[in-house]
């Protein structure tokens, strides 16, 4: 009886081994399929002009879906009920969001911000406390390149309910500077100093047109302010030049920038 079972076994193994073989056969085949699927997907997107923000999700997202398509044919072929499959799956992807809620936030995350699209891939944005280049978006997070090549990643679900400054969304900026001059000084004369600089800086817009204002009077200065609008990408290089030039044109024209001083009166002891 027991030699029995024991052929019987036997068998049923030797029956088995060939569906063994099909399905990892089938498992190998089908991944480097997937694969080439993907490249060839990716290339068409990248033919038909499509947005840089989501040739990267879509690609993950059809990869995992054919992934998981693949595994189900798998078991089919081993004799495994798909129905059951699907049923156990379901069970899986509930104690799985139970347990991943915070995952499954930044997902919704992700698909939110590639919908909206508050930000693209280039942009330069700043939220929550960082600031960088959009690098990358990608299911559960956005990757962020800051201006010293550090990378950051910034999960999505956060990032979709915060307030995000995006500073690549318009062509122009506003660049807003602010010089004190001692209030000996003539207002007109510093003016007419900050004028011929800002003219011959050729990287400020023409229009809108720059204005020079007083801004306040503070405590140990007239502080003048300086509004002009330029390209997004010189905005920096701008602000420093000014900065050097200005403070060189005030020099050469006895025009002096206060600082806080402080005197202090020692008294004899009698």
């Amino acid at each position: 009886m027991k030699m029995e079972l024991l052929q019987n076994i036997w068998d049923e193994f030797i029956l088995f081994v060939p569906n063994i073989f099909y399905t990892l056969l089938v498992i190998l085949i089908g991944l480097k399929t997937i694969n080439i699927l993907n490249k060839l997907f990716y290339n068409f997107m990248n033919r038909k002009g499509v947005d840089a923000t989501l040739k990267p999700f879509l690609s993950k997202v059809i990869s995992y879906a054919l992934t998981a398509c693949l595994l189900i044919s798998a078991a089919a072929i081993l004799g495994i009920q798909t129905t059951s499959i699907i049923a156990l799956l379901g069970s899986l992807g509930l104690a799985i969001g139970l347990a991943l809620q915070g995952s499954l936030a930044n997902f919704a995350g992700g698909v939110i911000i590639i919908l909206f699209r508050p930000f693209k891939v280039g942009d330069y944005i700043d939220s929550q406390g960082l600031a960088g280049t959009v690098k990358e978006i990608s299911i559960f997070h956005t990757v962020l390149t800051t201006p010293d090549n550090k990378v950051i990643y910034v999960p999505n679900g956060g990032l979709s309910n915060s307030a995000v400054t995006n500073f690549s969304a318009n062509s122009t900026r506003r660049l807003d500077m602010t010089f004190g001059i001692d209030y000996k000084d003539d207002i007109q004369k510093a003016r007419s100093v900050i004028r011929k600089v800002l003219e011959k800086e050729g990287r400020i817009l023409a229009e809108p047109a720059f204005k020079i204002l007083v801004h306040t009077l503070a405590d140990s200065s007239v502080n003048l302010s300086v509004r002009m609008w330029v390209k997004v990408e010189d905005f920096w290089d701008v602000n420093f030049t000014l900065n050097e030039q200005i403070k060189l044109s005030f020099d050469a024209n006895q025009i002096t920038i206060p600082f806080p001083q402080r005197q202090v009166h020692l008294n004899k002891a009698e």
